[in-house]
């Protein structure tokens, strides 16, 4: 493919492992998440991709090479045949694995700077829709994960405060609210047992569904006391790992 000369490159991170990302270039069920209904990809060199937009604006290409879950290369263009025919130009994603999740760097290769900025705008809501589809995935259990968390505060048991932390948690977790500041696990341990000697028998639960984005969860709570009267609410914000734990909670009260 000669004659394209006009780049346009974007990059975006995506709080997942890099095998779930790539997923979404080879499971058409997964690539129509981010594109729209009825989309679908063949993976393989000469496979056909077939985009249907949501506003049934229709676009395609073939795959071009494939490199699994490293890579994937195919070429554009729209069915109407404006701004550019199907296959008329290429786009290249490569995946990196970060501490962070995953990077998705993006380029674009258009045969003119007009058509090259108008998917400037396209490829920035594209890649975020990307983002959000997967870390939602990767994070479905962010409501039992957060079940979890908010039970620690009233396991009385250390050994076993700290087991249950070290399984849902990084090591390195912080936490961080009006009263608090610890950082790692055996930190918050210690931290949540003079919570304990000084509020006995107070319970802390989930109030609601998580709201997510990218990796970040907002959870809503309620601390009760031993006597059933709400003592407390407000919201924690978990920023969750690549492999689905948290790294780090910051409670906002009230």
């Amino acid at each position: 493919m000669t004659g394209l000369d006009f780049v346009l490159d974007r990059s975006v991170t995506i709080a997942a492992r890099r095998e779930t990302v790539f997923r979404y270039f080879t499971d058409s069920e997964r690539f129509a998440a981010w594109w729209g209904q009825g989309s679908r990809i063949e993976p393989r060199p000469g496979g056909a991709v077939h985009i249907r937009f949501p506003n049934a604006i229709v676009a395609g290409g073939e795959v071009v090479e494939i490199v699994p879950p490293e890579r994937v290369v195919f070429s554009y263009g729209f069915e109407s045949g404006e701004p550019i025919p199907i296959g008329a130009s290429r786009v290249t994603i490569t995946l990196e694995e970060t501490a962070s999740g995953t990077l998705v760097e993006l380029r674009h290769e258009l045969p003119t700077a007009e058509v090259r900025d108008e998917h400037v705008q396209g490829w920035r809501y594209q890649l975020a829709v990307f983002a959000n589809v997967v870390a939602k995935e990767a994070h479905a259990g962010a409501g039992t994960l957060a079940d979890r968390y908010f039970a620690c505060w009233g396991e009385t048991d250390a050994a076993k405060r700290r087991a249950e932390l070290a399984t849902i948690a990084s090591e390195e977790l912080s936490f961080r609210d009006p009263y608090s500041c610890t950082s790692g696990i055996d930190d918050l341990v210690a931290h949540i047992a003079a919570s304990q000697r000084f509020m006995p028998g107070v319970v802390l639960a989930r109030r609601g569904e998580p709201r997510q984005c990218q990796g970040t969860a907002l959870v809503d709570w309620a601390v009760q006391g031993p006597d059933g009267s709400e003592r407390a609410k407000g919201t924690n914000v978990f920023e969750l790992t690549p492999d689905g734990r948290i790294a780090r909670v910051t409670g906002l009260w009230g």
